[in-house]
């Protein structure tokens, strides 16, 4: 069991987490028609919608309602009020979704309060969703604000069993993690429905952020989860929940629904996804197909090939507890040592992670960890490249935010197929790392170990012989 320490400096000095707010915005972006507010300053949202356009290179709808000094002392009932009338005026959501920010919840703003009375007053805002969750940015990390983002969905929107009809047992509630990606959630749709089973999605990131190109422009989410969906949950015959961060919103869905869920911690690794598979052929009745029996062995191979290279490594990683969890879980599983850990909340997940210990800290804690166990690779999400290059270690980069690299809505390390992905792309960085640091190969082990590089030999009788270069 790994011990967890708590953070003592001051103040963070390199950040490792990303803020509430922004982990409660993002779960609002996986619905359909969606239009997330952030209740605080413009230096927010403005904040957060970078870190957003630059992770996904897409153009992200997040609006603010715009508080300043005074409206702060004051009350922020009228820039709210404005915010959501300019908000369904212009861009006409189907669903406004309201963070609260650190200078609103100091001040006490009651935003339940005021959301009562600016129906009351606008009588056209009746039947609009307006889903408020509050998410103080002094306390708590991206994937707190998600959960309870997600957690007040359900309990909002969602109805209460036999409102939609007769519950539906090949119908299937998926609560997924913020530490999934877009490509992940595809991944296990591909998955569900392979079983015969009818999955959605809440939130569903993969319908709105996964890169595609609408035929029509809209100021809102172009996809994701409607709301009618949302409403139907209730008729499913199960709940997935995926990640611990996701089982309070899996225990409101059953007390509000009686929906029975399953919550699976970890989603990338052998071990894990053959408990995946099997819960899913109990509930589906069908036996797991001939594709993911394959895609099993594929992986246990990837698993002996890569084992050579990564097996007795020592990591350094930094990231969200969930993502923690399932990667060192996965590396651990390959031999290699969680030599350094570096997180960002409190979770239940963070004693049972495979290391010694678990730092609650930033990435500047991460690099003298990393340092003082002279690891051999770093991951952490793209503001730890500085910290790989000062050390000069191979550095995969996960997490949200990527912003260096392309691609990050689609990486892919749930399931067989991801973790086999996962595996070689960890793999090959340490080899690259390897040849890139002159380490001798057999095909140039002469200039290794300092002897000239011959072009060419003579054989004994004096006959030039062919060119080894």
């Amino acid at each position: 069991m790994a011990i967890v320490t708590a953070p003592t400096k001051a103040c963070a000095v390199n950040p490792l987490k990303m803020s509430q707010p922004i982990g409660g915005a993002f779960a609002f972006m996986g619905l359909r028609g969606a239009m997330p507010l952030l209740h605080g300053s413009q230096g927010c949202t403005s904040f957060g919608l970078t870190l957003f356009v630059r992770h996904f290179k897409e153009a992200v709808p997040l609006q603010t309602t715009a508080m300043s000094e005074v409206a702060t002392v004051l009350g922020g009932y009228e820039n709210l009020e404005q915010a959501i009338l300019n908000i369904y005026n212009r861009t006409k959501p189907k669903i406004i979704g309201i963070c609260s920010t650190g200078v609103t919840e100091t001040n006490g703003d009651d935003v339940d309060a005021y959301l009562k009375l600016i129906r009351c007053k606008h009588p056209q805002l009746a039947k609009l969703p307006l889903v408020y969750v509050s998410t103080p940015d002094f306390k708590g990390a991206f994937q707190d604000g998600w959960g309870k983002a997600v957690a007040r969905i359900v309990e909002v929107l969602v109805e209460g069993p036999g409102a939609n009809g007769l519950p539906d047992p090949l119908k299937v509630n998926v609560l997924p993690g913020c530490h999934l990606t877009p490509g992940d959630i595809d991944e296990l749709r591909v998955i569900l429905e392979d079983f015969g089973l009818c999955p959605s999605f809440l939130p569903d990131v993969a319908g709105s952020l996964d890169g595609h190109i609408p035929d029509e422009f809209t100021p809102t989410t172009i996809g994701g989860i409607g709301v009618d969906e949302i409403e139907s949950m209730g008729r499913a015959g199960w709940t997935i929940a995926i990640g611990a961060q996701m089982q309070r919103a899996a225990e409101v869905m059953q007390v509000k629904t009686g929906v029975p869920f399953r919550i699976f911690e970890r989603l990338c690794g052998l071990c894990p996804n053959d408990e995946f598979m099997t819960f899913l052929s109990e509930i589906s009745g069908r036996p797991i197909p001939l594709k993911y029996r394959r895609q099993r062995g594929q992986l246990a191979d990837a698993m002996l090939d890569a084992h050579f290279h990564i097996g007795g490594r020592k990591v350094a990683i930094g990231a969200e507890p969930d993502l923690l969890f399932d990667v060192s879980g996965m590396l651990h599983d390959m031999g290699a040592q969680v030599t350094a850990a570096v997180t960002t909340t409190q979770s239940e997940v963070i004693e049972r992670i495979k290391a010694k210990e678990v730092l609650i800290g930033d990435l500047e804690d991460l690099e003298g960890l990393a340092k003082t166990h002279n690891c051999d690779l770093l991951i952490t999400h793209s503001h730890g490249r500085q910290a790989a290059a000062r050390l000069k270690l191979p550095f995969y980069r996960t997490g949200f935010p990527m912003f260096d690299r392309l691609g990050a809505g689609h990486q892919l390390s749930v399931g067989y197929r991801g973790t086999r992905n996962l595996i070689f792309e960890i793999a090959n960085l340490v080899i690259a790392h390897r040849e890139e640091n002159d380490q001798p190969t057999p095909d140039r082990w002469r200039t290794a170990a300092g002897l000239p590089r011959c072009s060419g030999y003579r054989s004994s009788t004096g006959a030039a012989g062919r060119s080894v270069a």
